[in-house]
């Protein structure tokens, strides 16, 4: 095997490994999912009770990430966490419920306020 073939698939490695342990087996679940709930009706007690669970874990996952955190991410001000946060949810509502909006809103705050108020 030649060093420039041996250098690129070396530096595509990790990025494989992550499609191909990582993305594609989230998507065959995803694809499982959708089939297996066509046809139902969104206001039935099942799908309602799925929802709330579903937005449950996020809200404890996202409070995780805001108030105990670790790595790089706890470098930054517990305050510009929060305010970025909830900048980022008035966007989302001000954007008609856009998770874009909200997301980049979100990132934007954080860097702004890591920038200005971290250490």
């Amino acid at each position: 095997m030649s060093a420039a073939l041996h250098a690129t698939l070396q530096d595509i490695g990790p990025v494989l490994a992550l499609i191909l342990f990582g993305f594609l087996p989230n998507e065959v679940w995803r694809l499982v999912g959708l089939m297996l709930v066509h046809g139902l009706d969104e206001k039935s007690q099942i799908i309602v009770w799925v929802r709330a669970v579903a937005t449950a874990m996020l809200a404890g996952v996202l409070a995780q990430l805001i108030l105990s955190t670790s790595g790089p991410l706890a470098s930054i001000p517990v305050s510009v966490r929060i305010g970025a946060s909830v900048l980022g949810f008035a966007a989302f509502l001000i954007g008609k419920r856009s998770v874009f909006a909200g997301v980049l809103t979100g990132e934007a705050a954080i860097l702004l306020g890591t920038y200005f108020l971290g250490t």
